[in-house]
């Protein structure tokens, strides 16, 4: 009896997994385990390795090196001598804000000023212009409002726009009048219908479905319904998005002036070419603001729009303008 029951006891435990075949389904397991583990870490160190040498490609091709800066150093020290004088005052050294007056007061040629309010009005006469374009391919490439893959038309027009910087849309304007402020506008509006509708589409593609069926069920035609069951969703994040545009727009229209479409940035690029080091940074004092001021007052509507209680105070918001102004004003060169 004992042996019959033995022999039933294995091919139940056999039958349900139990007993030592339960041992082999752990080593089974841990060996599964460890192999994915393995292959994790020869994943990793493979995307380290051809990181590494892309980034040292990267520089080769760039010629990159630390001789190039430990050559160059003095001149660089002397021009930083340049860019921020000192004088002293009782013995003791100051940053001399008095030369930086000094070539403001005394700006020969274009008043800088002027040159602030041109740029300013390139940014915000673009952004202005671009809105309707950018408003009408973001709400046609979405896939509720134009059918898939039609929707892809427009989102492929918005995407060849975003891939064409707005340095070069003005480059492309040339001949309708030159590199001018006219022309810069122009390339800052086509470059806000690539963006401004590319972040419409995406805030369409996230309304909700109640407003719209509520709409539907009036016996509203599609034009009612896109504009009151979906764009009305959407319109506080239109204007949010709106202004963040304009933000961005404004550090573009200083970047226009490099290349001499006036503002700004063409009052800079002609110190750059004296080597006056002094007097271009005065004229960066004036850049930086120029675009904190208009952040500010973009980021305080958008703030303000979203109802935000629990903010960080003027004075924090200011320092972290202060600390990203160098890293947005390069992302925005070729933006």
């Amino acid at each position: 009896m004992s042996t019959s029951d033995d022999s039933l006891g294995e091919r139940l435990r056999a039958y349900f997994g139990i007993g030592y075949r339960t041992d082999d389904r752990i080593e089974q397991r841990l060996t599964e385990l460890k192999r994915r583990k393995t292959i994790r870490r020869v994943g990793w160190l493979v995307g380290v390795v051809a990181f590494a040498y892309l980034f040292l490609s990267a520089l080769e091709m760039v010629q990159f090196t630390i001789a190039e800066i430990i050559y160059y150093w003095p001149e660089f020290k002397e021009a930083l001598g340049g860019f921020f004088p000192v004088t002293t005052y009782f013995g003791v050294p100051f940053l001399d804000f008095g030369q930086y007056q000094q070539f403001l007061a005394n700006q020969t040629g274009p008043s800088i000023p002027k040159a602030a309010l041109t740029t300013l009005a390139i940014g915000f006469a673009g952004t202005v212009l671009g809105v309707p374009g950018a408003l009408l391919f973001g709400v046609l490439g979405s896939e509720r409002v134009t059918p898939f893959p039609f929707n892809f038309i427009f989102r492929g027009t918005m995407s060849t726009i975003r891939s064409i910087p707005a340095l070069v849309w003005a480059l492309i304007y040339i001949p309708l009048g030159g590199l001018s402020p006219f022309t810069a506008t122009l390339a800052i509006g086509t470059d806000t219908v690539g963006n401004l509708g590319r972040l419409f589409t995406d805030a369409l593609e996230e309304v909700e479905d109640g407003p719209i069926e509520a709409i539907e069920s009036t016996g509203a035609n599609r034009p009612q319904t896109i504009t009151f069951g979906m764009l009305s969703q959407v319109f506080t994040p239109f204007i949010a998005w709106t202004m963040y545009i304009l933000e961005i727009n404004v550090r573009i229209a200083v970047t226009m002036g490099l290349i001499g479409a006036g503002g700004i940035g063409g009052i800079l690029n002609t110190q750059r070419g004296l080597f006056n080091y002094t007097n271009m940074m005065a004229t960066i004092i004036v850049i930086f603001v120029l675009v904190v001021s208009v952040e500010i007052i973009s980021q305080r509507t958008r703030s303000y729009l979203r109802g935000d209680s629990n903010e960080e105070g003027i004075f924090k918001h200011l320092l972290r303008l202060v600390r990203e102004f160098p890293q947005r004003m390069a992302e925005s060169m070729w933006r």
